[in-house]
């Protein structure tokens, strides 16, 4: 008893710890999804700003690459256009980006020219439908915008510039009541028309593989009416992060910048400030402005001073770009199983399912190995109970024979007719042993799988009769009396020995443990696809909670040992595999006091 709670106590132990890994687990997965939420939502963020930015930086280049002054359109100074074209097809990773470049001046009726890349010169064009909305769009101060994102077309105005300004450079700058600028004459328009083939194609799908390989997140860009103007994967619903594109801010960008062009600076620097050249002595800075336009200022400012005794002063230059909030095109990009959120939390969940799975698989085999050491305790007691009522078994037929035999040897006595007792005395114990020898093997060779069954069709009436035969002696000699129900014809298809030993062994139960009660009865029935045949008896009665135990081998109730009934706990054992074998079950119903009922049903 104290090694059984002893056992207890240790799988409740065990059970315990496992209960609080589960706990400890449960807080770790937390924290761990927790944590690679905010590294993938990070790393998300940063990929699709990275993506924008190199977006930006291609549509930023030919922008501002082609950017001239008034004076060089106005003499034709196409030698410099060309440099910077040169430039920039050199520098690009998409030299078919830009389609078309036009330039049209500010004056009404002139007519626009084009770049002519083969001639490297601008010819004079009709302009076409969408060309002539562009121009009329791009030279009305209302309605004029630096991205038409709808025409896949740039729109750069072209200022007449003071000598300190030889280059115009646009950045976001933010005008304050202390710090004012104005916006220099302008001049004309250079229209840059882009190649929406290439963007779609090429542009988008490369930024898509660099920095959204692999499917897990799909990338979808959209205009300021929510259309799709890019999709990588499925339609994108909600947002994991979200950047604008074609924004021409120029945080850094590449632009065009030959010391050709200009003088190298040497000794004092004069007052101009050229855009153009290298600036790593001077200080490059950008503000924006509060204003509806949305202005853009460059700054440039020297780093000593132009004149000896002349205060530095910075050169300026103004555009007007778009308004805060409404950029043309928005990158979205969503985690293809619905948000970063969802996928940590499927994530989350799939980790704690295999994590209670081991840790409950866990204690179902602590718990199946505490029940397999019970049942293997509760069957070595039963085994040692099996011996001791079997050597008991076989003790008193032995002594009977022993005695029996020694009188006869000794000569006790020399009567023919006690010469018979004693020679039926011998035969009555010898069969005995031999049927429960006969029992034991065929219990171990059930258990073995060595027995094999020889099925065929039998009739149950001589099923029934061979068992009642071979209990005839043993219920005459007990005085019993006997009820047989059983229709004609009815046969199934079995082993007839090994069917008729189970009626007998059900017989030979109700006969042990008759209480008293001389009765007993053998039926059959054919219930359509099942025949039954049922042993009853008016005698102990079976407690319910020995009902379902009673088919264990060497199972021997309590109040049966208490009764010093004789008996193996083999009879109803070997009857169950030899039913189940068969196909069939066998059952019991029984109450205390007024008898049990053995049913044994077989297919048919």
């Amino acid at each position: 008893m104290r090694r059984s709670w002893f056992s207890i106590l240790v799988v409740a132990g065990v059970i315990g710890l496992l209960a609080v890994l589960g706990v400890l687990q449960y807080r770790w997965q937390r924290q761990i999804s927790e944590s690679d939420r905010e590294k993938i939502q990070k790393r998300v963020e940063m990929d699709a700003g990275r993506f924008a930015e190199d977006f930006n930086k291609e549509i930023q280049a030919a922008y501002f690459n082609f950017q001239m002054d008034a004076e060089s359109w106005q003499n034709a100074d196409w030698a410099s256009f060309n440099e910077r074209y040169d430039f920039w097809k050199n520098k690009t990773a998409y030299p078919e980006l830009v389609k078309e470049l036009y330039f049209v001046g500010k004056e009404p009726g002139v007519k626009p020219i084009r770049y002519n890349a083969a001639g490297r010169t601008f010819d004079t064009v009709e302009p076409d439908e969408k060309l002539q909305f562009l121009i009329t769009q791009i030279a009305n101060e209302k309605t004029y915008k630096p991205v038409y994102d709808d025409a896949f077309a740039l729109g750069m105005p072209v200022h007449k510039a003071d000598n300190r300004i030889e280059r115009i450079v646009i950045a976001r700058k933010t005008f304050d009541s202390h710090q004012a600028a104005s916006t220099p004459e302008k001049f004309g328009y250079l229209i840059v028309m882009l190649d929406e083939r290439v963007i779609k194609e090429r542009v988008f799908p490369d930024l898509v593989d660099k920095y959204f390989p692999g499917g897990e997140f799909n990338a979808s860009v959209t205009n300021t009416s929510q259309q799709a103007v890019f999709n990588s994967g499925d339609l994108v619903t909600a947002n994991d992060a979200a950047v604008p594109l074609l924004d021409l801010s120029p945080d850094n960008f590449m632009f065009f910048a030959n010391r050709e062009m200009a003088p190298p600076i040497t000794g004092k620097r004069k007052r101009a400030v050229v855009l153009n050249q290298r600036i790593e002595s001077q200080t490059f800075s950008r503000t924006e402005t509060n204003t509806p336009e949305k202005a853009f200022k460059i700054e440039l400012q020297k780093a000593e001073s132009a004149m000896p005794g002349e205060k530095a002063r910075p050169g300026t230059a103004i555009f007007s770009g778009t308004r805060a909030g409404n950029d043309p095109w928005r990158l979205n990009v969503q985690h293809r199983d619905g948000s970063v959120d969802n996928f940590i939390a499927a994530t989350r969940r799939t980790n704690l399912a295999v994590g209670f799975g081991i840790l409950s698989l866990l204690a179902i085999s602590v718990i199946a190995i505490f029940l397999s050491a019970q049942r293997a305790r509760v069957n070595a007691q039963r085994q040692v109970d099996f011996v001791s009522s079997v050597s008991h078994e076989f003790r008193t037929p032995l002594a009977v024979i022993y005695s029996a035999g020694e009188n006869l040897a000794d000569g006790v006595t020399k009567e023919s007719s006690q010469i018979s007792r004693y020679g039926n005395l011998i035969k009555g114990e010898g069969k005995k042993l031999s049927a429960m020898v006969e029992q034991i093997l065929e219990f171990a060779g059930a258990n073995s799988s060595r027995t094999r069954f020889n099925f065929r069709e039998v009739n149950l009436n001589e099923i029934i009769e061979d068992a009642l035969a071979e209990c005839g002696p043993l219920m005459e000699g007990k005085g019993f009396s006997v009820e047989t129900d059983i229709p004609k014809n009815l046969s199934v298809k079995g082993d007839r020995d090994a069917l008729s030993r189970s009626v007998q062994n059900l017989i030979a139960n109700s006969i042990k443990y008759s209480n008293g009660e001389k009765w007993l009865k053998v039926s059959a029935s054919n219930g359509g696809k099942i025949t039954k045949i049922i042993v009853e008896d008016r005698g102990f009665g079976i407690a319910k909670s020995d009902l379902r135990k009673i088919f264990q081998p060497f199972y021997r109730s309590k109040s049966v040992v208490d009764a010093q009934i004789h008996g193996n706990g083999l009879g109803l054992s070997i009857v169950k595999q030899i039913i189940e074998g068969h196909g069939g079950k066998v059952f019991t119903e029984s109450e205390i006091g007024k008898g049990s009922r053995f049913v044994i049903e077989l297919p048919r």
